[in-house]
């Protein structure tokens, strides 16, 4: 910054603090020549009471050799300091990854990768985590829906269980006191809200010894007083009772009726509560009644029954027994930020799919139980929690490693998820000698583009701006990924236009229209231009030696953006830790070297589902009435990016719009840059006759996607109507795909 510059900088502050406007707050710029910088709390639950607020500046940020600074109303200040989109940390290590993964090129995922402080919860996150065993006041009612729905899910069935083992117990003879057990707890579990069970306190011998402040000791009488004579000081009273582990404890266990419980009325139970748990725990919502349920299982069931206390909640109160079980709420619709050791409750029930889809599709390879349809569909399933599991390894290694080590795990693993299906697909289509799945790879890889061009941007719009109204984000920061797609975009369909412009185009099927063989018009079908043996001058002398020079460039593109973004101009993304946060201490979910096992792991059985896929993907194909173009381009294509879509909507939730457009982004940039040169790079080494030409509707419909979101990116705003108008573009593309006649060889 020159002198001059400076002077004039000072003298406009100046001016500003004796403006009498200024003080008022009434008078303002016209026309700002900076944009709000927008800090936003960055954290794992949306409603944990997180602040949105814009600034024109803040300190603190992470990144030191790039200060932020107060942009003030001068020209050369703002090509000097461009404004930023700064983005809060709570801590050193989540700072990390925001700068190693929320910054062009690398994939945004949502999920913290430290444990955040439990008593910085909001209460709401708290009562997810509750062990239900607490009274609490609770003024309204009970007859809740969700309480209701338990009842008819769960509750009967319960019930009419702990009747039929208590009948059973009662014939025992030796069982009788656990069969009344069995009875009330039929009533509790019929209907449990409102009412604890509590363990009612023991009567232990205990015996009472006075001692004095001379340390003599005076003997009680009989009827119990003590016996002191005026002179002597006042006894302390001590009281001391038998240990926990009493011999009435022990007896328990060496009951008649306690084994036959163990034999006959406890496994019953055992398996009831077993599968209630697991299906209340897959619904999610009715997490508190799979606590509830493993509570019961391993500590009401396992003490004596006469130590079992069931009441309404008002009365335990007033007795000083010690709570086990207190329920008020069968659903909660917030346990959809339930976390299990930092991964989300979703992606943990998911797994099962996962072993559900592996079973199925090695175990029964004549399809004699599961059809082909249904195999396809959980293998494709399966995707979506490998893919959020391989997202997570790479933010808790990016999060505790510098920047190289970052960018080298998210280079080689970012993309693994959409690479290992493709290079499967493209495997088993050159040894079947089908070249309907490479068409099928390229409709995916246009999908990809597509959706995250047009859909994820446009879905975080509406519902960003249904809640916000209007958005703000840093059009600088936004110009920079619209500049690489195009790059991206005109690199990739280079090919296509040089055969569009030099092969020759051939027609198969053509009838003549009118019936005659000598005049009329001819009807022809699949048209396409010939780059195999027939054109081998154009195709192995022009077209071959383009995709191999494109490959090489787009890669050095990439790398430049990074650097661009990342070195030279990181200021254009602060990170800012947030003030009064613990920086030490910070406890991490999964370490390195256990990130680094689940990613490997993740990748394996990636690999499994993928080549379930294109395994179970043929009778689809073959058997469907709709076009294989259309089935490339929605559920290969945007099944893998599901995790993306819910990061970049919570984004666009919490007012930090931006962030949810680099999701799609960065994504599309990454199939460009990094996934279709390492195709073309793996076609070097093992031929399968991966040919860098895209049909027509890719052709366009990519074109178009990418200069529509530009000229929606250009002012900096957006809304939900423009979000609306980037759906029902990619709706219409949708509907081409689908009406679009099968490609060549399908």
């Amino acid at each position: 910054m020159t002198a001059n510059v400076e002077t004039r900088r000072r003298k406009l502050d100046t001016d500003k603090q004796d403006s009498p406007e200024d003080h008022d707050g009434g008078h303002q710029p016209v026309s700002s020549c900076c944009d709000r910088i927008c800090v936003a709390h960055v954290h794992s639950e949306a409603s944990d009471a997180h602040t949105h607020s814009c600034v024109l500046q803040t300190s603190g940020s992470y990144t030191p050799k790039h200060p932020q600074r107060t942009c003030s109303f001068v020209e050369e200040i703002l090509d000097e300091n461009p404004c930023k989109t700064t983005i809060s940390a709570e801590n050193e290590v989540e700072a990390q990854k925001l700068a190693n993964n929320y910054k062009f090129g690398f994939r945004k995922w949502k999920s913290h990768v430290t444990e955040r402080p439990f008593e910085d919860r909001s209460e709401i996150v708290k009562e997810l985590y509750s062990e239900l065993n607490v009274i609490k006041p609770y003024s309204g009612s009970l007859f809740t829906c969700g309480n209701v729905l338990y009842v008819f899910l769960f509750g009967w069935w319960i019930s009419l269980v702990y009747v039929f083992v208590g009948l059973l117990m009662f014939l025992t003879v030796f069982g009788i006191p656990y069969a009344k057990l069995c009875w009330r707890l039929s009533c509790y579990f019929l209907w449990p809200f409102g009412k604890s069970i509590e363990k009612a306190s023991v009567s232990v011998p205990a015996y009472s010894v006075k001692i004095l402040e001379d340390n003599s000791t005076l003997e009680a009488e009989e009827d119990g007083k003590p016996c002191s004579p005026l002179l002597l000081p006042t006894p302390v009273e001590e009281t001391i009772e038998e240990p926990t582990g009493s011999p009435q404890v022990d007896h328990y266990w060496r009951r008649t009726s306690t084994f036959a419980w163990l034999l006959v009325g406890y496994p019953l139970l055992a398996i009831t509560h077993s599968v209630l748990c697991l299906i209340s725990w897959l619904l999610v919502f009715t997490i508190p009644v799979a606590k509830m349920s493993a509570k019961t299982l391993h500590t009401i069931l396992l003490i004596p029954p006469e130590n079992v206390r069931i009441s309404q909640a008002t009365e335990a109160q007033q007795h000083e027994d010690k709570v086990i079980l207190c329920c008020y709420h069968a659903v909660n619709f917030y346990y959809y930020k339930y976390t299990v050791d930092g991964i989300n409750v979703f992606a943990v029930n998911l797994l099962l799919l996962v072993i559900v889809s592996l079973v199925i599709g090695y175990v029964d390879k004549s399809n004699q139980f599961v059809s082909s349809e249904v195999k396809f569909a959980t293998a494709v399933s399966s995707i979506i929690p490998l893919s959020y599991y391989i997202g997570m390894g790479i933010a808790s290694i990016s999060a505790q490693s510098n920047f190289a080590v970052g960018a080298v795990v998210n280079a080689t693993f970012g993309s693994i998820t959409e690479l290992t299906f493709y290079i499967t697909a493209l495997l088993r289509g050159h040894h079947q000698g089908n070249k309907c799945l490479q068409e099928i790879v390229k409709a995916a890889l246009t999908g990809t583009l597509l959706g995250c061009i047009l859909f994820i941007p446009g879905i975080c719009m509406i519902i960003g701006g249904l809640r916000h109204r209007e958005q703000r984000f840093n059009s600088r920061s936004a110009g920079v990924s619209s500049s690489l797609l195009f790059i991206s975009i005109g690199g990739v369909f280079a090919p296509t236009l040089f055969s569009k412009a030099y092969g020759n185009l051939v027609c198969e099927d053509c009838t003549n229209h009118t019936g005659t063989n000598s005049s009329g018009s001819f009807m022809c079908k699949n048209c396409h231009y010939d780059l195999s043996e027939n054109s081998y001058s154009l195709f192995h002398s022009h077209i071959e030696p383009l995709v191999y020079t494109i490959s090489v460039l787009l890669p050095i593109s990439y790398i430049i953006g990074l650097i661009f973004t990342l070195k030279t101009h990181s200021h254009i993304y602060d990170i800012h830790i947030g003030d009064g946060t613990g920086h030490l201490g910070t406890s991490v979910h999964w370490s390195r070297w256990r990130a680094l096992l689940i990613l490997i792991a993740a990748t394996v059985l990636m690999s499994a589902c993928a080549d379930l896929t294109t395994e179970h993907i043929q009778p689809i194909l073959s058997h469907s009435s709709i076009s294989q173009y259309f089935i490339g381009v929605t559920v290969l294509a945007m099944v893998p990016e599901i995790p993306e879509i819910v990061n970049g909507v919570q984004f666009a939730l919490q007012n930090t719009i931006s962030l949810s457009f680099e999701v799609g982004s960065c994504i599309a940039v990454q199939v460009c840059m990094i996934q279709i040169p390492i195709l073309v790079l793996f076609n070097i080494f093992y031929d399968v006759g991966f040919v860098l030409v895209f049909s027509d509707l890719h052709l366009w419909a990519s074109i178009f996607s990418v200069i529509l979101v530009n000229y929606i990116f250009m002012d900096g705003k957006s809304d939900y109507f423009q979000g609306t108008a980037l759906v029902v573009v990619y709706l219409i593309l949708l509907a081409l795909y689908f009406f679009a006649p099968s490609p060549a060889g399908c």
